[in-house]
């Protein structure tokens, strides 16, 4: 390790950026998040720069003067010319402060890092100038497992840091700040709801003692394969849970993201199947949750569609356990995407409807007729091996057997396949093509070929 990783104090000491562009503008906007007194040297500012010194901010040293570098912990360099890069380095060294000269890593000190920041919470990422490309990339990664909110969250625990050393035991602390971060109050803060966080804290101070552990189970859509399709939301309840109950199309890949100590139970069914039946699942949520674990049931796609998201929720209320739906993106967004093709179109599509082609053993089909209308698009979830009833049911329904179909199967991942077919060809494509499931059978019924149909009768007649 060539350089040391350090935090600065920046309160009562100055950044110096010298230079006026935009590269200079880039360093001031990091150093804008500290308390530093920022002198920008340049002979002359770009506006967002000049915009800064107008609102006092920043401070404007047209030349160089003696005191441009009194109390400087850092300078940035970026005027553009090496020989008047190298003169001001100097003179900033020698002034005692460290030095960064932006694109010449021979002549910095110290070099930028990518910073996440949820202030008073602040990661920093370096590649010591090898790779910073790199280093943007990995603090995407950190960026969506830190919560939004987090940075308050903390600030308010350190508000409270001095009434719990006065309030709770020495030997009871450290408990008390593990449930701080990872029990009710947390997530409380995490989903918005910050007062209710503080009086939660607070009355566990007032007790004098650790809350017990309460259960929470949370619904949460793993998207359609791809992992980095997850919402940040469903990333950070993946890595609190302590048992994650998932389906068989979730991606392996997916689960990377979780704790690496969570418990994972496998409880996927296949079409039709019941293995795993819900009534089991249900109970199985409901018991860990009861035991004061966070719990994770990850679904592919979005809970809330086709996803039995309501039996579930259903049971952790029964159970009075708290539970909260994560929303994913389903497998018919992914496929349109995918397609480039928007899932409404201004004046041809202003409908979009979702459907399945399979219900629970026992129950009738699907009611098709009037789903297929002049203007809508319809996804057929769940509908590959129903294709030959889907097409006869839309086609004796008058939907016309030239409307286009897409079928799109394992959405986002390495296998995704597409094929095009129309209405009147749908079964047969599916069978010659050996379409299996997980796929998405996607119509369209713009409403020009309902005019255009409309005009071809009229001429017949």
């Amino acid at each position: 390790m060539k350089n040391f990783p350090m935090f600065l104090r920046m309160d009562g000491r100055r950044v110096v950026i010298c230079g006026g562009g935009g590269e200079a503008a880039r360093k001031t906007r990091l150093v804008l998040k500290t308390e530093a007194e920022i002198v920008v040297l340049a002979p002359e500012l770009d506006p967002e720069l000049s915009g800064l010194v107008a609102s006092g901010r920043a401070v404007h040293h047209p030349a160089l003067r003696e005191d441009t570098f009194d109390r400087a912990a850092l300078a940035f360099v970026a005027t553009g010319c090496p020989g008047l890069d190298a003169a001001l380095a100097d003179a900033a060294r020698r002034a005692g402060a460290v030095v960064n000269v932006v694109d010449r890593p021979g002549m910095c000190d110290a070099f930028t890092p990518s910073i996440v920041d949820r202030d008073p919470v602040v990661v920093a990422i370096g590649t010591e100038g090898a790779a910073p490309v790199l280093g943007r990339a990995i603090k995407t990664e950190v960026e969506t497992m830190l919560p939004p909110r987090l940075g308050p969250f903390v600030a308010l625990a350190g508000r409270l840091r001095d009434a719990v050393a006065e309030r709770i035991a020495p030997s009871a602390r450290r408990g008390f700040w593990e449930w701080a971060f990872s029990g009710e109050a947390y997530r409380a803060h995490i989903d918005g709801r910050e007062t209710a966080a503080a009086e939660l804290l607070k009355a566990a101070i007032e007790a004098a003692q650790v809350p017990a552990t309460t259960g929470h189970i949370a619904l949460v859509g793993a998207g359609p394969g791809a992992r980095d399709l997850l919402t940040l939301r469903a990333v950070q309840r993946l890595q609190q849970a302590d048992v994650i109950f998932y389906d068989r199309l979730v991606d392996p890949e997916v689960l990377e993201l979780a704790r690496r100590d969570a418990d994972r139970v496998f409880v996927g069914k296949e079409v039709g199947a019941s293995s795993w039946p819900q009534d089991r699942i249900d109970a199985l949520i409901v018991a860990e949750a009861s035991r004061g674990r966070r719990v994770v049931r990850l679904k592919s796609g979005d809970p809330s569609v086709f996803g039995r998201a309501g039996e579930e929720l259903a049971a952790a209320r029964a159970a009075g356990i708290e539970v909260e739906l994560v929303p994913g993106i389903t497998a018919a967004s992914a496929a349109a995407a995918s397609l480039q093709q928007p899932l409404t179109e201004r004046g041809e599509i202003d409908t979009f409807v979702a459907t399945t082609g399979t219900c629970r053993p026992g129950d009738a089909n699907p009611q098709r007729a009037g789903l297929a209308r002049p203007g809508s698009s319809v996804a057929f979830y769940m509908a590959v091996e129903r294709a030959a009833q889907v097409e006869s049911d839309l086609l004796a329904d008058g939907v016309p057997a030239c409307c286009p179909v897409d079928i799109v199967a394992s959405v986002s991942t390495e296998r995704e396949r597409h094929v095009r077919a129309t209405l009147g060809t749908l079964s047969e494509t599916v069978a010659g093509e050996g379409i299996q499931s997980p796929a998405i059978l996607f119509l369209r019924y713009p409403k020009s070929m309902a005019v255009a149909g409309s005009e071809q009768a009229r001429a017949v007649a």
